[in-house]
């Protein structure tokens, strides 16, 4: 499906368009993921960036996604640049995430099986 035909939005801070593949546009009609989001984004109290969500399997694959990312079908990755980082992870761990990539950037959250990681550098950042 492709965002423009995404219909009877209630996700207040976020877009169809932004939550969509940005290479093509296609789009996954996840309304759990998308109604946990934006519980976790009301629940931190602050704006979230999403970096990336959906990706279409050739975008996956030009960003250097895993052969099974979650991106392929829906996940998210939230900047935590300039943002409380311990307050967003609690947020999204609220809100009913339950696969977590740890980086310095930003938080990786999916609804897969629950699991943890930390990308080269960041397990500092996120336990120090």
């Amino acid at each position: 499906m492709h965002y423009s035909r995404a219909r009877h939005w209630s996700f207040n801070n976020f877009t169809p368009k932004e939550l969509a593949c940005p290479c093509c546009g296609q789009f996954t009609p996840d309304f759990r993921a998308y109604f946990k989001l934006q519980l976790a984004r009301d629940l931190a109290n602050t704006p979230f960036k999403i970096n990336s969500a959906h990706r279409c399997r050739i975008h996956n694959a030009r960003v250097g996604g895993a052969a099974k990312s979650m991106h392929k079908w829906i996940a998210f990755d939230i900047s935590v640049v300039g943002r409380n980082r311990q307050v967003i992870l609690q947020a999204c761990k609220d809100a009913g995430f339950t696969g977590f990539g740890y980086y310095q950037t930003f938080l990786h959250v999916d609804l897969g099986r629950p699991r943890y990681w930390y990308g080269r550098g960041a397990r500092t950042l996120w336990n120090g």
